[in-house]
């Protein structure tokens, strides 16, 4: 073969530095491990001052879902995770979708074949098995065939694949920075195929190829292809190439037993944002599935993704399963939610207040403080706020309180008195209706709770509100907050 051109491919090869990728498949949501994945591929890159590439893996034309690569797209950006280098920037070692490069794959199968670390196979195999290299190695003649057979084969126009050729005898050692050296017996690995009958590569050789030529120096995913690592290994000494930094992560559990799947109802990110979670407490808490920060940094949970890229290693990565607890997940988002100020929670709270409050003229900015402290996700805002818009039917053993010393014939007695009290305010602000309400407890020589208790319950209909009695009165409004008072004191008077 022509060596010129693979030499030419060579130079291309950014020197120098540490380059990581980011290689999904667009086959649908970004799922937690995924997202996992891309982290810590992002924060390797970020803490050593290197370069983040992302990269399409789309030859696998069967499961293509329309819109995933925009999804991938926009599920990094909303994390933060910015690339140097992908198919919207370029980059000097494009093009960054697999389907643009198919070009490069049959030569490199090709040289693979020539220096007898790859083989034309010409036996008849269903796609899956072509796909998967599921076949007895011994039993196909194929690998028996003389270079000079299986080259007159192609020049007649015989359909084949091509597969490696995995060495019978002796074993192949890879090392993981997770989990160390590794060493397989070659009679267990199998000649798996690395170009397929439509000249599409299979993943396994695509991502050898693309990491080579992109120059990546750690390669970042599941521990499910620990198995393939031999191979890879292989494939790159047939090459004569260097063999990066494997980091192989465990999987992220939904339980003791179980793998998390969509198709058991595990959430991917974009569920866990509709259900009102904030990108920056799934980061956060994502990153800490199987990692852990050491040294000073040990006993800390809450990190921002600057913080994450400082301080993040290898070395923190764990050997053992994570299980995702959306339990801890709440109380993450629980905390972010109270760290944001004002301003920025009431821009994510406004949509859910707006759903839940339609009534014209309820100052929603008013609301917002009340349910900041009160709120695990965003979800939570519509039922604590749901009275706003109508007053609930309600018991009046909500009236009855054992520590407020209330009950329902003296909370008719307090509403009797607070109506006119409210109903003589000229100025309808917080201050008044306070100084009102406190005014007549102290006047009456009661405690505070003995008014406000009724207040509350007339206003709300609830036993649990994000306010109490004078921030709902007015909020409400003088109309509607006497309106209501009106209506407890003729439920409590039947």
């Amino acid at each position: 073969m022509e060596l010129n051109w693979f030499e030419e491919m060579e130079a291309r090869i950014p020197k120098g530095g540490v380059r990581t990728r980011f290689a999904p498949s667009p086959t649908g949501y970004m799922h937690v491990g995924n997202l996992r994945t891309a982290l810590y591929t992002w924060l390797i890159a970020r803490h050593s001052g290197g370069a983040f590439i992302l990269r399409i893996e789309d030859t696998d034309q069967g499961r293509l879902v329309e819109g995933a690569t925009e999804v991938i797209y926009a599920t990094l950006r909303k994390c933060g995770l910015t690339w140097d280098e992908g198919p919207d920037l370029g980059g000097p070692v494009g093009p960054y979708i697999q389907t643009q490069r198919r070009d490069l794959y049959g030569k490199y199968a090709r040289l693979l074949v020539e220096r007898g670390h790859a083989y034309y196979c010409f036996c008849e195999k269903t796609e899956s098995e072509e796909d998967s290299g599921d076949f007895d190695r011994g039993a196909d003649p194929c690998r028996a065939l003389t270079p000079e057979e299986a080259e007159a084969r192609v020049a007649a126009g015989e359909p084949y694949v091509i597969r490696q050729k995995i060495p019978s005898e002796g074993t192949t050692t890879f090392s993981d920075a997770v989990f160390g050296e590794i060493t397989v017996e070659n009679s267990t690995l199998d000649d798996q195929v690395l170009l397929k009958r439509d000249s599409l590569p299979t993943y396994n050789f695509a991502n050898v190829i693309d990491d080579h030529l992109m120059g990546i120096t750690h390669v970042v995913r599941g521990s499910e292809y620990l198995s393939s690592a031999p191979k890879y290994n292989l494939l790159y000494q047939g090459f004569g190439w260097k063999v990066p930094t494997y980091i192989h992560c465990s999987p992220v559990m939904r339980d003791q037993h179980n793998k998390m799947s969509k198709r058991k109802g595990d959430p991917s990110y974009e569920d866990l944002i509709a259900m009102g979670y904030l990108s920056e407490a799934v980061v956060n808490y994502v990153t800490l599935l199987g990692w852990s920060p050491r040294g000073a940094y040990a006993e800390r949970e809450f990190f921002t993704l600057a913080e994450l890229a400082e301080i993040f290693d290898i070395g923190g990565i764990s050997k053992s399963p994570a299980i995702f607890d959306l339990e801890k997940l709440k109380y993450f988002n629980a905390s972010y939610l109270r760290a944001l100020s004002p301003a920025d929670f009431y821009a994510g709270a406004e949509p859910y207040l707006k759903q839940a409050i339609k009534t014209p003229g309820i100052d929603l900015k008013l609301i917002a403080p009340l349910v900041q402290p009160r709120c695990d996700t965003w979800l939570d805002i519509a039922p604590q706020v749901d009275f706003f818009d109508a007053l609930p039917e309600y018991s009046n053993e909500l009236y009855c309180h054992k520590k407020m010393k209330t009950n329902e014939e003296n909370s008719l007695e307090a509403l009797e008195q607070v109506l006119p009290v409210l109903e003589g305010l000229t100025e309808w602000s917080y201050g008044a209706i306070h100084d009102a309400l406190i005014g007549l407890a102290q006047r009456l020589e009661l405690k505070n709770g003995r008014i406000m208790w009724p207040v509350r319950t007339a206003l709300s209909g609830k036993a649990v509100t994000p306010g109490g009695a004078v921030e709902l009165a007015h909020i409400l409004g003088k109309e509607e907050a006497l309106r209501r008072i009106r209506l407890g004191m003729a439920q409590l008077a039947k």
